[in-house]
């Protein structure tokens, strides 16, 4: 006679076989065009036990985001270079990596130990490098071809015709044309003010060239193509698309340096899933996956040789806007030290409020 025991014991194993297990779910909190659907699911054909689920947002509100939970929520966040060691230290919303799971061997070295130098914590590492890139002037060579200063977006000669974003990168840009060094001034709060309400003074008067304060790349995008205006502040990536529909669109490094930046990886101090995270960053980084990636950013990945690997219209474009000098020539953004984006940001509403901009 059959054991009973035993057929129930073994109905109970099959029936459990029979489940598949639980898809655990990476959640990713990154910029627009950082997930691209093409790229995700090859990652989710390749880990089919992982399920990508994303949010897009920016650096502050990835910053409000991680604060408000105590770092719970997500898994994987990708906040630039320069807003990590600040956060940590004031919110505690990150967790060191393990870079033991990471194939940094892949990364470019001077962007990787750059990361790790502007986010290493009492000897621990916080983030590693993704994509980089810049900030700067887009112009139409056929209509403002001397464009080549951040304060040429406000000559006369372009009266109504530029644009510009109302976020730090126009202050900080402004401030090197003129004569300062925001960076340096980081460790003095009292001269940065000086700075900030020169710059807001400056861009005040201003107001008359501007066609209107851009929010977004498509905005911006739109401006530029159908000749409403001739230049702008810009991200390069933005300038590089747009080289490709009208190679009179080019991105120009400021004569004082284009401002340029790291996206990177880091992890939510309340993340419950690591292991999914360390591979995503591992995929992504991957050479077949890395030309996925930049053909939707347009930014160039943090890896050897990442340059190669753009598409071909975005290498041209890169090309057409920067020499080498100009890449000796980059400010890369430092770490914000506490207060500074409180200062940062009551200088933006005073610019609002006084061109009646949003």
């Amino acid at each position: 006679m059959i054991n009973k025991i035993a057929i129930a014991s073994l109905l109970a194993a099959t029936a459990l076989a029979a489940v598949p297990a639980q898809a655990e779910t990476l959640r990713l909190l990154t910029w627009g065009s950082y997930a691209p659907d093409d790229l995700v699911k090859k990652f989710e054909e390749k880990y089919p036990d992982i399920t990508v689920e994303v949010t897009f947002s920016n650096n502050e509100e990835m910053i409000a985001k991680l604060r408000a939970t105590g770092g719970a929520g997500f898994d994987l966040a990708q906040p630039s270079h320069d807003r990590i060691f600040a956060a940590q230290q004031e919110y505690n919303i990150y967790k060191p990596l393990d870079l033991s799971k990471i194939d940094t061997s892949n990364m470019q070295d001077s962007l990787l130990e750059g990361v790790k130098a502007n986010t290493t914590i009492d000897g621990e590492v916080y983030a590693v490098p993704h994509q980089w890139g810049t900030s700067g002037l887009m112009t139409n060579m056929s209509m403002a071809p001397n464009v080549a200063a951040w304060g040429d977006l406000c000559n006369p000669e372009y009266k109504g015709k530029t644009s510009m974003r109302l976020r730090r990168t126009i202050l900080l840009g402004m401030a090197f044309d003129m004569g300062e060094d925001p960076f340096a001034a980081y460790a003095d709060l009292d001269k940065y003010q000086e700075i900030l309400d020169k710059v807001s003074d400056k861009l005040i008067e201003c107001k008359d060239n501007i066609k209107a304060y851009w929010k977004g790349g498509d905005d911006l995008s739109a401006m530029m193509l159908s000749g409403e205006i001739v230049a702008s502040e810009t991200w390069d990536s933005t300038a590089y698309k747009l080289y490709g529909e009208n190679k009179d669109i080019v991105f120009v490094p400021p004569k004082t340096g284009a401002l340029a930046w790291i996206d990177t990886f880091a992890l939510p101090r309340k993340g419950e899933a690591d292991d999914a995270a360390y591979k995503w960053i591992n995929f992504v980084l991957e050479p077949e996956n890395v030309k996925m990636m930049s053909a939707s950013t347009g930014a160039i990945a943090a890896v050897k040789g990442g340059k190669d690997l753009l598409p071909d219209d975005k290498k041209a474009a890169v090309n057409a806007a920067f020499t080498d000098e100009d890449i000796d020539n980059l400010k890369f953004f430092a770490n914000i030290p506490p207060g500074v984006e409180d200062m940062e940001g009551k200088t933006l509403e005073k610019i609002k409020a006084a061109t009646g901009s949003e």
